[in-house]
Formats: C-alpha cells, sequence, structure tokens
C-alpha cells in the first residue's frame, strides 16, 4: 500500500517529538518522488552569538532532512540508516524568517547513498549547500 503525502509528512514530524528536530523547531513540509523539504525558523535560540543562523542549527537541519529522506526510501523493516558525513558550505547569512532545506538524491544505492541539499530562505535564496552520505545497513533478527 502507497502512503500518501500527508501521511508521510504526518509520520515523520510525529517521530522527531522529543528529539533535536522537536528543539530545533524542524518540520517537514514537502515530499515527493525523489526529494524531502524541510523547514526551520530562524530565531535567536539558533543564532550564533553575533545574531545570524548558526552554522551548527544549518548542519543539524540539512543531516535531519537527509536522513529522513534516505528512510522514506527504504524498506525500515529490514533496514536502518546512519548518518556517515556532512558537508556544509555556508554562503549567506540569514537572521529572521524560516530556511528550507530540499534533500535530492545525487546516489540512491542499496548500501550508501549521497544526498545534496540546499537550504533557502523564505525568497529561494541560497544560504548553504550541504552534502549528506548516509549507509543503509540490514537489521539483526
Amino acid at each position: 500500500m502507497q502512503l500518501s503525502k500527508e501521511t508521510i509528512l504526518a509520520k515523520a514530524n510525529e517521530v522527531s517529538k522529543n528529539t533535536l528536530m522537536e528543539t530545533l523547531q524542524i518540520e517537514m513540509v514537502d515530499y515527493g518522488e525523489d526529494f524531502l523539504v524541510a523547514r526551520m525558523p530562524v530565531t535567536p535560540k539558533v543564532h550564533q552569538p553575533d545574531g545570524v543562523l548558526h552554522g551548527g542549527a544549518t548542519a543539524a537541519l540539512a543531516e535531519s532532512v537527509g536522513s529522513f529522506a534516505a528512510h522514506i526510501f527504504i524498506d525500515t523493516e529490514k533496514f536502518f540508516v546512519r548518518g556517515l558525513e556532512i558537508t556544509a558550505n555556508h554562503l549567506k547569512s540569514i537572521s529572521e524568517g524560516y530556511v528550507y532545506a530540499k534533500a535530492t538524491f545525487l546516489h540512491k544505492g542499496r548500501t550508501t547513498q549521497l544526498l545534496d541539499i540546499k537550504i533557502t530562505d523564505e525568497h529561494d535564496t541560497l544560504i548553504s549547500i550541504c552534502r549528506l552520505s548516509t549507509i543503509s545497513l540490514p537489521k539483526q533478527k
């Protein structure tokens, strides 16, 4: 049975309760055949001391959306996903509003996956570019 877009997004947001994603107010907001989008509010809670978005919060957003994307596209009854490496290139600062992270696959292998994650503001201005590599491992029986 194919789950609806709304069901997939609701499930992703439900499992985020009591996690870093809830602390940072990261919310999955869109999903398609080959992408997942999350958003995070830019408030003083995620600022660095000089009042702009902290790169660590950006990386947490990117890893969250990328890991969820990897989970959506594998059989989670048989496999689990772990992040292997994340890189982040911060191109522009932002101090308020929302940032959106769109994860798309560059490689979707059986064992390893590579995702491109673009972080933009509400006007689609590029804020950061991230890459996340993940690994899918079999669950022990």
